[in-house]
């Protein structure tokens, strides 16, 4: 669990650059309709507007690059970059071996199979994120490594990417075999439930979104949305076409992510910003609020999902589950409406005139239901499970009022390096807003009345192998010396 937290935390990072994409999409596609319903961009708004939807696609379409790089940086153990150049490395071997031109050499793929569309879609976030755990474990592991003196040059962090390669080589070979059958075995699974009406429609809603992280949604987004088995509703229902020319309920299995996109999540996102600690509640507000304004505009989900389902896995799962209830509330009362995108304002808006939308008026009772319910079961579970959603870190409300009673940041680091056994002693170093966190080899040699002397505030022990140091706001600079005392 503590090594999926730190990965919630390193995701920080690349999650924050993609609110202000799904904004300016939303702006994009607002300003110049044709870039989502095809046709000419004529005039200076509709050029303004297509050039805001590249703008935003650009990081958004390449969100997995981003975790890519964010992992193995926030996940090294000093933050460097040369991590991120290794997850780099990392993603675009595993990319490119698993690309179908190079497994199309290696294996039969005929264009169309369920194996083609697999590997067509390989560049997700799921390996970006596996990517960026390569580069950092890596680093970690290798960053001093010597090699022999006709070697010297790759010697240190100079080989970390080399390694970071290799490691690659190896996961994509094992990928070869299983991401094929795993994704064969999610498009059989959305032929099994094709045909169960609202409550099929409603499983699909669950596992499109508890599959998110994995990147796996895909292949029953090509069952349910595309002409994978003979549905298609998404084409079919951008075709002009009615439910009468179909065997099925036309939209049925898009219709359930406006009320949980536009509504349910803003709702998650306030009970999330309420439940924040008081000295952190700018700061998830500042994440988590435009996230659900991306949300609501253009049915841009990620940035909220990715925040805190690492974090608090188990409410992810609580998360998927409401969707799919959503869904089938909203299939079973009639309500239709498309996406060619995501299930935003802006796709409501344009899918509406339709032939194939039906009673979407009803998104403001069921809006107003999502936006409740999703309220509710976040607020309760954050606060009765002390969940650590954003702004929920374990340190104390006070911390951040703690006054270090020595400003020389290296003398206190140096101390506080004494009392803890010395940097042979330190296997990890890490900081939140208020403490310096370390991982030690053996506690018996951690002296607390050495480390108190340094002027800090306390000295946390969660565990034989933990040790907390509260220092206050000032930790960054104190973790900085720390950093290069132990080098």
């Amino acid at each position: 669990m503590k090594f999926v937290q730190k990965l919630g935390k390193a995701l920080m990072l690349p999650v924050a650059c993609l609110p202000i994409c799904g904004i300016l999409m939303g702006l994009g596609y607002a300003m110049c309709p044709s870039t989502m319903q095809g046709g000419d961009v004529t005039g200076v708004v509709e050029q303004i507007g297509f050039f805001l939807v590249k703008a935003g696609g650009a990081l958004i379409d390449h969100m997995a690059l981003l975790f890519a790089i964010g992992v193995g940086v926030g996940m090294s153990d000093d933050h460097d970059g040369t991590a991120g150049l290794a997850a780099l490395a990392s993603w675009l071997m595993i990319t490119n071996l698993l690309s179908t031109g190079a497994v199309s050499v290696l294996r039969t793929l005929e264009e169309g199979s369920t194996a083609f569309i697999a590997f067509s879609k390989i560049e997700n976030p799921f390996i970006g994120i596996i990517a960026g755990i390569i580069g950092a474990l890596c680093y970690n592991r290798f960053k001093s490594t010597k090699l022999p003196d006709w070697l010297s040059f790759f010697s240190g962090k100079r080989c970390v990417a080399i390694v970071a390669g290799v490691v690659s080589i190896v996961v994509s070979a094992v990928l070869l075999f299983v991401w094929p059958v795993l994704f064969a075995g999610l498009v059989a699974l959305g032929k099994g439930i094709a045909g169960m009406g609202a409550l099929g429609a409603g499983i699909y809603a669950f596992f499109n979104r508890l599959l998110i992280p994995f990147g796996l949604h895909h292949a029953l987004n090509n069952v349910f949305w595309f002409d994978t088995i003979g549905l298609g509703d998404l084409s079919h229902f951008w075709n002009g076409e009615t439910s009468a020319d179909v065997s099925w309920s036309l939209g049925m299995y898009m219709s359930g992510f406006f009320p949980c996109m536009m509504f349910g999540i803003p709702g998650a996102a306030l009970a999330m910003i309420q439940s924040a600690k008081s000295n952190k509640k700018k700061v998830a507000i500042g994440l988590i609020a435009s996230a659900a304004i991306s949300a609501f505009v253009c049915g841009v989900t990620e940035p909220f999902e990715f925040a805190f389902m690492f974090l608090a896995p188990a409410l992810y799962v609580v998360y998927a589950l409401l969707y799919g209830i959503f869904t089938v509330i909203t299939v079973a009362l009639g309500f239709r409406a498309g996406f060619s995108f995501s299930a935003g304002l802006t796709d409501l808006i344009f899918s509406a005139p339709l032939p194939a939308a039906a009673k979407t008026w009803l998104i403001i009772p069921l809006g107003i239901a999502a936006f409740i319910v999703f309220y509710v079961v976040f607020r309760f579970a954050i606060v009765k499970f002390d969940l650590k959603t954003p702004g929920r870190e374990d340190d104390d409300d006070d911390e951040t009022k703690v006054v270090l009673a020595n400003d020389d940041f290296t003398t206190v680091a140096k101390i506080v390096l004494e009392g803890v056994g010395g940097k042979d002693n330190v296997e990890s170093i890490d900081n939140c807003i208020t403490r310096l966190r370390l991982v030690i080899k053996d506690y018996t040699k951690v002296d607390e009345k050495k480390i108190k002397s340094a002027g800090v505030a306390g000295v946390v022990r969660p565990s034989q192998k933990d040790v907390q140091v509260i220092i206050g706001t000032k930790v960054q600079f104190v973790a900085d010396e720390f950093k290069k005392l132990c080098k």
